[in-house]
């Protein structure tokens, strides 16, 4: 039987309205629980980059981006494990203003990529980043005082290998060629 892995999945598209669904639905179909989720605009102008982390095996991680490679927004899509990545996660803790001179607080912070960066008469909230292990370690030794609240954000990740996204591009947009061009041939290419 096939190991599941980590992986880390990256998939470029046109920023169009219920993309995110129809993304999302590919893992649903085939019963993946999507650990982690990350938007956010790529380096390609008028590309969005779409990061997910799931618990798969290699086998059915290859399917699940030739599907979504099928979607019409979608420009490229891959997949990587966790030694072809570097990535971060980042955490705010909101924690009573009781604790805010407490020495084991402020040791904990030094020795991690950790700060406040607000403070109230009510509570301080603390960012964190660093790996998913740090950000849920982090967790364990402030919930003992009382945490208020606590938010994560999903992965984001660059790949160690270079990503031929930019060569994707290149061939379907040639020089000078708008977004909203590319739109209407990918339009039009649906249509025949």
């Amino acid at each position: 039987m096939e190991e599941k892995k980590n992986y880390t999945v990256s998939v470029y598209t046109e920023n169009n309205i219920g993309i995110l669904n129809r993304l999302s639905a590919i893992f649903l179909k085939r019963h993946i629980n999507i650990e982690s989720m990350t938007v956010s605009e790529s380096e390609i102008e008028h590309v969005h980059r779409f990061t997910f982390v799931v618990i798969v095996t290699e086998t059915l991680i290859r399917k699940v981006v030739l599907q979504l490679e099928k979607q019409i927004e979608v420009i490229g899509a891959f997949f990587h494990t966790e030694e072809e990545i570097i990535y971060h996660e980042t955490a705010l803790f909101k924690i009573s203003s009781e604790h805010l001179y407490d020495e084991n607080i402020q040791n904990k912070l030094k020795f991690r990529r950790a700060h406040i960066i607000a403070i109230t008469e009510r509570y301080f909230v603390i960012e964190a980043s660093g790996l998913k292990e740090d950000i849920d370690n982090m967790y364990q030794k402030l919930k003992h005082y009382g945490l208020m609240q606590f938010v994560r954000s999903g992965r984001i990740a660059i790949s160690r290998p270079r990503m031929a996204i930019s060569d994707v591009l290149k061939e379907i947009a040639p020089e000078g060629e708008k977004s909203e061009d590319r739109s209407q041939k990918t339009e039009v290419q649906r249509i025949i």
